[in-house]
């Protein structure tokens, strides 16, 4: 393809390239790479811009890329991949309405320290803070709380550029229909350049983590959602074992959570992933490992009270493959349910599926952005986790299949992020405005110069001509279908 570039064309992409040649993109979890033709580092709207516009004439799949922390295929592209990071300024604070105005390429604990400066804080946040801003709302990352909506739902202003080289501005009065698809648009729409998040005056919170059984919860999950501002929940497998985490706003003075090397890291890192990897010949002893977990690190009170993000954010460990959907919150017991007695079945079989701990439960207020798991529902975040000790392999296709099945008979949502089996009409089903986004696609990336394999599997509509850029000279119709499972 370089031939086919101009002097002047080539001369302005070697300028921007960030990192060797030949180099290879691998995301957090070392589960999904790719090798892009190029990968840049823009650091200005006009450079983007001026970038789509050539991909636009050259055929050329554009796809930027944050953090990489996302455990699918949704960044990876052999074209043109676009590192954001060196898009990082902060462009506006308005302290009276409590908005800041960010590039895209910032990351969210980036933006915490910018926030903290200001006297602000996001009002809820996911486990980890390693995304980019653009990543977290492309994918309507979330954290947990019944009256706190995904990261998508705090935008209140973005600039898009979309397929022609357009630079969009929206928002819920300017635009408003582009405002509610690309605050959650998985990279289909363009490339977001700019957004202005709605904070809160910066807070402390309250944590208390206590063990549960999951009857209890289950039982009573209407009174443990709405027990404290934010709640979530861990069931360990093949016990009746749950950590409860609650957490809520407060005053009082800080007091950071007791750490001990020997618990936290020792017995709760190096010793759990040993454990594993020697589980891979073993995975009898999976149940007993779940248990002993359970019984050393979480079966007591733990308490801790400190700056909002500190609290919100907690060490995810190692890589591991993840699964995770959202169901209308009042549905998540059954399925719960559904799956332990999967799990139960499961154990009796001398080959049957053993499962890592925890299954992780959250909660989130329902919204209006067209793509994100909450439209028109509050909703019960469910996700399943299996370790990959030393970045081994590890067996998880048939527990991700059931998984999914019980996932998808309760009428849940894949989280945009992790890599599912749900595809274009079953999402058409799922989601109100699907048709509504998937047109909008095709009016703001004309040439498909945004499409990639994630977006030709899961948004695009199957056995119909699609118009689509590539990695080799000129356009080409491909045909979308359903990849071999």
């Amino acid at each position: 393809m370089a031939h086919l570039l101009s002097e002047s064309e080539r001369s302005f992409i070697e300028s921007l390239q960030c990192g060797a040649r030949g180099f290879e993109f691998k995301n957090w979890a070392n589960t999904f790479h790719c090798k892009p033709l190029y990968y840049l580092a823009p650091e200005t709207e006009c450079e983007i811009i001026e970038l789509v516009r050539i991909a636009a004439r050259h055929s050329l799949a554009l796809k930027p890329v944050g953090s990489g922390h996302s455990p699918s295929d949704l960044a990876c592209t052999d074209s043109i991949m676009l590192n954001m990071d060196k898009m990082n300024r902060i462009l506006a604070h308005d302290p009276y309405a409590c908005t800041l105005t960010v590039e895209a390429g910032v990351l969210v604990h980036q933006l915490n320290s910018m926030l903290e400066q200001r006297g602000m804080a996001l009002s809820s946040l996911g486990s980890i803070s390693d995304q980019s801003i653009a990543g977290a709302i492309a994918t309507a990352t979330h954290g947990t709380g019944m009256a706190f909506g995904d990261m998508s739902s705090t935008i209140t202003h973005l600039v898009i550029i979309d397929g022609t080289g357009r630079r969009r501005e929206c928002s819920a009065t300017v635009d408003p229909d582009l405002f509610d698809a690309a605050r959650c648009s998985i990279g289909a729409l363009g490339i977001i350049t700019q957004v202005t998040i709605q904070c809160e005056p910066a807070f402390k919170l309250h944590a208390v983590q206590t063990p549960d059984t999951l009857d209890h919860v289950l039982n009573t999950l209407s009174e443990v959602a709405f027990s404290a501002e934010h709640v979530r929940f861990w069931w360990f497998p093949y016990t009746d074992n749950v950590a409860v985490w609650r957490a809520n706003r407060t005053t009082q003075p800080i007091l950071p959570r007791a750490k001990s090397l020997w618990r936290d890291r020792l017995l709760g890192y190096h010793y759990y992933q040993l454990r594993l990897l020697k589980s891979r010949l073993t995975p009898d002893d999976l149940p007993s490992i779940n248990q002993e977990q359970f019984s050393s690190r979480f079966n007591r009170r733990i308490e801790s009270i400190d700056d909002s993000y500190k609290v919100f954010n907690f060490d995810c460990l190692f890589p591991h493959h993840v699964n995770e959907w959202a169901v209308p919150w009042e549905k998540a017991a059954e399925v719960i349910r559904q799956l332990r007695a999967w799990i139960v079945a499961e154990e009796q079989k001398s080959d049957g599926v053993r499962v890592h701990f925890p299954v992780q439960a959250r909660f989130v207020k329902e919204s209006n952005v067209w793509l994100s798991p909450t439209y028109g529902q509050t909703v019960c975040y469910i996700a399943v986790i299996m370790y990959r000790p030393y970045n081994r392999a590890v067996p998880y296709k048939k527990y991700w299949r059931v998984y999914e099945d019980i996932m998808r008979t309760q009428g849940g949502r894949p989280h945009w992020a992790k890599a599912h089996k749900m595809y274009y009409y079953e999402l058409k089903k799922a989601y109100p405005k699907f048709d509504d986004f998937v047109k909008l696609c095709g009016e703001c990336d004309p040439s498909g110069i945004f499409v990639n394999d994630y977006i030709r599997r899961h948004i695009l509509p199957p056995n119909e001509p699609i118009l689509t850029a590539s990695s080799g000279a000129g356009s080409r119709f491909l045909t979308c279908e359903k990849p071999r499972l």
